[in-house]
């Protein structure tokens, strides 16, 4: 008979040539498929689901073993767990990064950027919703009110993330084809940047979402920025997050990455 019960890896990472050469054997497996956290889970037994999202986020955040009875964590819940965050896959090919200036016939309809506190990561917001809470740079739509694509940084960030910026420098832009989600206007920009956090506030509401996001801190991948973290761009980040708590200013609560993990806590 097919086994009927989902099957789960719990490490690793297959090449396309490992893909191509699956095999299933009739007489235990009947079929299998590549999902994102957020639909496996759905497919899983609940502490099935569970110890497979401790797993996937210990090995994403860079944190240590997870200790679970019954799926459910004994010692601290990792700020992952604890915020029920996911990624969203992005192929490599979905939307290179294009290091010149944007040309001028193309608009600049989103301003998205890596903002670095003192120690070198940078900071992160999630939104919470029912399937759990997708990691954003933060940043947004350019609006009739902004005079640049730095202003709407300024203003996204502090809405978002209740940051202060300095030094905004532009990184590259990505190629909106259609502008779909602007009511289909045509190709434009989507611009990245980078910039300096001088100050981070008290949580507050975000305008647009009602409620305040978390806010996280996360150390970059050392190659060049490709990751948007769910924001319609590729890759995704590979590293430990926490939870930046209410009050102060970054650079102060932060202290430097310890030599074992690549991440450590802000609040």
């Amino acid at each position: 008979m097919p086994r009927r019960d989902p099957v789960r890896l719990r490490r690793g990472t297959l090449t396309p040539d490992q893909v191509e050469a699956i095999r299933l054997p009739r007489e235990e497996l009947s079929e299998y498929a590549f999902l994102e956290t957020r639909d496996a889970v759905q497919r899983l037994r609940p502490v099935d689901g569970q110890i497979m999202l401790a797993a996937y986020r210990a090995r994403l955040g860079n944190t240590a073993t997870a200790h679970l009875a019954d799926g459910r964590h004994i010692l601290d819940v990792p700020a992952l767990d604890r915020h029920d965050v996911h990624v969203r896959y992005r192929p490599l090919w979905d939307s290179p990064i294009n290091r010149g200036p944007v040309p001028g016939r193309l608009p600049v309809q989103q301003a998205w950027a890596w903002c670095f506190v003192r120690d070198g990561r940078v900071v992160l917001v999630a939104d919470p919703g029912p399937r759990g809470a997708l990691p954003m740079l933060p940043g947004g739509t350019v609006e009739k009110t902004d005079a640049t694509p730095e202003d709407t940084l300024h203003r996204e960030a502090a809405e978002e993330a209740q940051l202060s910026l300095a030094d905004p420098v532009r990184l590259g832009w990505v190629l909106d084809e259609t502008g779909e989600v602007y009511g289909g206007v045509g190709p434009n920009a989507r611009l990245r940047l980078a910039a300096r956090v001088t100050a981070i506030g008290p949580a507050a509401v975000d305008p647009a979402a009602g409620h305040p996001l978390t806010r996280l801190l996360a150390t970059p991948p050392r190659q060049p920025p490709c990751w948007d973290g769910g924001r319609q761009e590729r890759g995704k980040p590979g590293s430990r997050w926490r939870r930046h708590e209410s009050g102060g200013t970054c650079p102060p609560l932060a202290p430097p990455p310890s030599r074992r993990s690549r991440w450590r806590g802000c609040g």
